[in-house]
């Protein structure tokens, strides 16, 4: 049976919106129309949870204005320009917010707002070094801005510095590994790699709306196939700092229903803090399934047979994450956040093919499938590692201990994986194009040999990777419960961090 008209109309809408949805003006000169105009504080920013009573004295040394003795603060806008304003309105007075980077503390009280992704990265970071996170994030233009905040004052930074944990010789032999990369590019996009990429996808779209109405099981399969490949596709891209992922970033809403800025809220915090118990939404996944054993009054009957049930759970992961999707394209239209339109109008345009063109018996068991193939392949490099109580200062030395890759045994494993397979490769260098993992795998496992790093460099076959992981869901769920066991809420003083993307 050929493709109705309403199925080539439909689809030949979503072929225009793709074009006009992925080269929208804002998202590439945004920045650059926006004008500053320095604004009076607002109510007074609250004291995050890093800053103890240590910091009380040195902090309010705030900067003097030359003609007085009111103390001071800064205001940015997102170009990174700073005015000082008073650090006190009526009801209470700024503080500084420290964060070290390359071996500088700079004080972002005035940045947080301002901060495209959130004030939340520069809450969790007070008192820290965030060096290796800001390398990872940020386009080259990005880290160039940091020289122009204002530095935290003598007497914090001094005190800090006797506070914080020095820089390892890990972390500068890796920060010295990232200046090799970059200068040899590694971070130039092969686009005809990404083209063949995404014809694939659009190939196994096609194939789902011919067979929509006739071959229905066969439509499922395509279907979910391509939920998946537009996942990593889509993931890669909200990674990406070049232009091509920039012109890209809205692809995973057309084509997946996933909104980039709820998922890059979520999904940057897993690689910041990767394994971190009650920090890392990524392992926060009770009721339904456990990594390690709860409190007595976070623990549910289901742990028992989670190890039985856990291909159910892993169902589900797309169906949810396309519900939170929707509930934050809402509440970023009302907050008015960045890119907040443009990924409203990529999930309308999603939905109006996706429910214009197939059957629901069609769709939604697309969802589960590609939601459970999905899981299989992003749960088992983690889960099975490491997992940390407390805050990793050496961020590069976390990531080799809480990160597994997975060796695929033929090419359509290699495909489907979509880069995931790299996972170690992908997390130290997210914004990295996926197609260059497969080469950067052995010089980052000489990397590894020759910084002597505990456990090395990680890899398993892609079935035994999976079978220890249901391995570990045996072992917890035949563990008894553990008084005073990290929630997966959020520990005490790190609620705050794992709620803010649950909301």
């Amino acid at each position: 049976m050929k493709v109705t008209s309403r199925v080539v109309l439909a689809l030949s809408v979503l072929g225009a919106a793709l074009v006009e949805a992925f080269v929208p003006s804002s998202v590439i000169g945004s920045l650059q129309q926006q004008q500053f105009s320095p604004v009076k504080p607002s109510a007074a920013l609250d004291r995050t949870w890093r800053q103890v009573s240590q910091l009380d004295a040195p902090s309010t040394e705030n900067k003097k204005k030359e003609n007085g003795d009111e103390p001071t603060v800064w205001e940015c806008d997102e170009e990174a320009n700073c005015v000082e304003v008073a650090a006190c309105d009526e009801e209470q007075c700024r503080t500084s917010l420290d964060v070290r980077i390359h071996g500088t503390w700079y004080d972002l009280s005035g940045w947080r707002k301002a901060h495209p992704a959130g004030t939340h990265w520069i809450d969790w970071y007070d008192g820290r070094d965030a060096t290796e996170v800001m390398d990872a994030f940020h386009s080259e233009k990005g880290r160039s801005m940091v020289q122009r905040l204002p530095k935290s004052v003598e007497p914090t930074a001094t005190m800090l510095d006797s506070l914080a944990p020095p820089d390892t010789k890990l972390q500068i032999a890796f920060r010295k590994f990232r200046t090799e990369l970059e200068a040899e590019g590694w971070w130039e996009r092969d686009t005809s790699m990404d083209v063949k990429l995404i014809g694939i996808w659009g190939s196994l779209v096609l194939v789902a709306a011919a067979t929509a109405h006739t071959v229905a099981p066969f439509s499922i399969m395509a279907l979910s196939l391509s939920f998946t490949a537009a996942g990593w596709l889509g993931h890669d891209y909200c990674h990406g700092v070049d232009d091509w992922s920039v012109r890209l970033r809205n692809f995973a809403a057309v084509a997946a229903g996933l909104l980039p800025t709820w998922w890059v809220d979520k999904h940057n915090k897993h690689h910041a803090m990767t394994n971190e118990k009650g920090v890392d939404e990524d392992i926060a996944t009770d009721p339904f399934l456990y990594q390690w054993a709860p409190d007595p009054a976070d623990d549910s009957p289901l742990r028992k047979i989670q190890h039985y049930s856990f291909l159910v759970a892993f169902s589900f992961m797309f169906a949810l994450w396309r519900y939170d999707s929707i509930n934050s394209a809402i509440a970023n239209l009302k907050k008015n956040r960045m890119h907040a339109e443009e990924e409203m109008k990529g999930l309308l345009i999603h939905y109006a093919v996706l429910l214009t063109v197939f059957p629901v018996g069609v769709w939604v068991p697309a969802v589960f499938i590609s939601g459970l193939m999905s899981a299989l392949i992003v749960t088992p490099t983690h889960q099975s590692e490491e997992l940390f109580d407390e805050f990793q200062p050496d961020w590069v030395a976390a990531q080799f201990l809480s990160t597994r890759n997975a060796v695929t045994t033929n090419p359509f494993s290699e495909w489907l994986w979509g880069g995931m397979q790299y996972q170690l490769e992908h997390h130290l260098f997210p914004s990295m194009p996926r197609a260059k993992y497969p080469a950067l795998r052995n010089r980052l496992k000489k990397f590894a040999e020759d910084n002597e790093i505990p456990g090395g460099y990680r890899e398993s076959g892609e079935f035994e990777i999976l079978k220890m992981n249901r391995d570990l869901y045996k072992k917890i769920a035949k563990s008894p419960a553990v008084d005073g066991a990290i929630s997966t809420l959020g520990r005490e003083g790190q609620v705050g961090s794992i709620q803010s993307t649950r909301k």
